[in-house]
């Protein structure tokens, strides 16, 4: 098989969708991989590297998607990509389709086959190929909120932990799975007071023995949301559905009766956000205060980090690609039911029913 590996044209966006290791992992199995120039250089990896490894680099996207039969990617393509990809294509890539009715349209017109990064899913519920993306950005967001709480950055001014005889700040956090759990992790090294709130009793006695007397755990609801959101110095919203939008749970109401100053960081806005009031920024602008309250909402937020976070993907990327490289799609498919729930789109067909029912579109499941 040919696989193509484009450079990432979203706005700040350094990851890279394959490491050195990877592509001599597939051309020493005889696969052929084009690499388009300057694709790794914002994880410090070199053209010339690539080639060594054994990849024929391709001076612009164009070639990359004209000679690959699967192009792996980090990102959902934009939409000065989409005429670049050809029927039967196979696009392997995080999409997020539940939180962009355009993009979805115009691959079900393209009739590719997209297999999403997000919703490959085994027996046991994990989602492989998100977890160590939703580490990083729930380390960052931690990071991140830290940062905006200072007032040189636009917040109430206040450190996370406080200091001897002054009070920490309270931090709340909007789902306990990956992302909440590393939130949790960088708030409490920090010193923060933290809450975290899920609707899984299991999960949330899990974090308790995790954390714990290091935080308080409260079972979601609205009641406990507004309580916990309108007492915070930080919120992060670290709630995931997979493949499917995630919930409005903070409304503008509650951000309106928080302190002036504080900080909403909502990791889920790559799924349309959980948070009313939050919309889509980039890194290139990352934040707007809107109630008073400062909202950073940047989709791609591992993508300012992209050295660890390209190795943390690629780690777990790779054994699909190999699979659908050697196998084809429909073969690899029919033999791993994880990634049979990552196919999303087929020769113009929604094949995975949490997207159809968010966008409305037509659900078909997949058939060989």
């Amino acid at each position: 098989m040919i696989i193509g590996v484009p450079k990432e044209i979203k706005n700040k966006e350094n990851r890279v969708s394959m490491v050195v290791a990877g592509v001599r992992a597939l051309t020493q199995v005889g696969h052929k991989v084009y690499v388009q120039t300057g694709a790794g250089i914002g994880a410090g990896i070199t053209d010339q590297e690539y080639q060594v490894a054994g990849a024929v680099i391709s001076p612009d996207a164009a070639e990359v998607y004209a000679k690959a039969d699967m192009i792996v990617k980090v990102k959902e393509p934009l939409p000065e990509e989409y005429n670049l990809l050809r029927e039967g294509q196979i696009l392997y890539t995080y999409l997020h389709l539940a939180a962009d009715e355009r993009l979805t349209k115009a691959l079900l017109e393209r009739k590719i086959v997209g297999i999403a990064y997000e919703t490959i899913q085994p027996a046991d519920g994990s989602l492989p190929l998100l977890s160590p993306m939703s580490a990083v950005a729930g380390r960052m967001a931690t990071q991140i909120g830290a940062t905006y709480l200072q007032k040189d950055h636009g917040g109430k001014g206040m450190l996370l932990g406080g200091v001897t005889g002054v009070a920490r700040a309270n931090v709340t956090i909007l789902g306990g799975g990956v992302v909440g759990v590393n939130a949790a992790k960088m708030a409490v090294g920090l010193g923060a007071k933290v809450t975290i709130l899920d609707v899984n009793v299991d999960r949330l006695e899990y974090l308790n023995d995790i954390f714990g007397n290091a935080i308080h755990t409260l079972y979601s609801n609205n009641e406990q949301i507004e309580r916990s959101v309108v007492e915070s110095d930080l919120v992060i919203s670290a709630i995931l559905i997979p493949g499917a939008k995630a919930p409005k749970l903070v409304t503008r109401q509650m951000v309106s009766r928080m302190s002036p100053g504080g900080v909403i960081i909502d990791v889920a806005v790559d799924q349309g956000g959980a948070v009313e009031t939050c919309r889509p920024t980039s890194h290139e602008h990352p934040t707007y205060t809107l109630e008073n309250i400062i909202h950073y909402a940047v989709p791609n937020m591992p993508g300012a980090v992209p050295r660890t976070s390209t190795y943390a993907l690629t780690n777990v990327t790779l054994r699909y690609a190999t699979l659908i490289a050697n196998l084809g799609w429909k073969e690899a498919v029919s033999r791993d039911a994880a990634l049979y729930k990552g196919v999303n789109l087929v020769n113009g067909k929604l094949t995975y029913k949490a997207v159809a029912d968010d966008l409305g579109i037509a659900y078909e499941p997949l058939k060989f």
